[in-house]
């Protein structure tokens, strides 16, 4: 696991070890919980597991409004991030490429839009901190400016970048993100 000893500085030793589980557990209930505790580091004070759990009667209804959520927020990001000339392109396509996202997701295909949703993230990303962001001391930067953005690039820092999860566990890993740009 990228940056553990840092990181301990702001969350404590339970949420990498949720993250630990979600990266490694296969059982639908460890993955549920190690979520919803990895949800308490993004400010989350419960409303998560009626994500995550499957006993929710209106899960699809609340997932459904993290989606339209995430994408809006995510989407007004972009527009309003100013950018280099030379990086237009990238910015366009982001805003193409979130909503195409937003689409596939609604359609609950998570495990085929995984990679695709860590590089729009990093495009994000790239767009708000430009090279910065591609620094190896990125992280620790994220975590001086905003802490609670730095828990959040630390969570994706760790996700790998390609994976053969199951689709529940692609969707875990999904919404979790959705959920921290959804209330950013």
């Amino acid at each position: 696991m990228q940056n553990s000893e840092n990181i301990t500085q702001f969350i404590s030793q339970d949420i990498v070890s949720a993250l630990q589980t979600l990266l490694k557990g296969t059982s639908d209930k460890e993955l549920n919980d190690a979520a919803c505790v990895i949800a308490c580091a993004f400010g989350d004070c419960g409303s998560f597991k009626q994500l995550a759990s499957d006993e929710s009667e209106d899960r699809d209804q609340k997932e459904s409004k993290l989606i339209s959520s995430f994408h809006s927020n995510l989407n007004l990001l972009v527009q309003k991030t100013w950018v280099e000339k030379s990086d237009e392109t990238v910015k366009e396509q982001a805003l193409f490429r979130i909503t195409e996202l937003g689409e596939a997701c609604a359609k609950k295909a998570y495990a085929d839009n995984y990679e695709n949703f860590l590089l729009i993230l990093r495009d994000v990303v790239y767009l708000m901190f430009g090279a910065q962001s591609k620094k190896d001391d990125f992280l620790a930067y994220a975590l001086r400016i905003d802490p609670g953005f730095g828990i959040f690039w630390w969570y994706i820092s760790n996700l790998p970048p390609k994976t053969e999860w199951s689709d529940e566990k692609c969707r875990l890993a999904i919404l979790l993100g959705m959920y921290f740009l959804a209330n950013y």
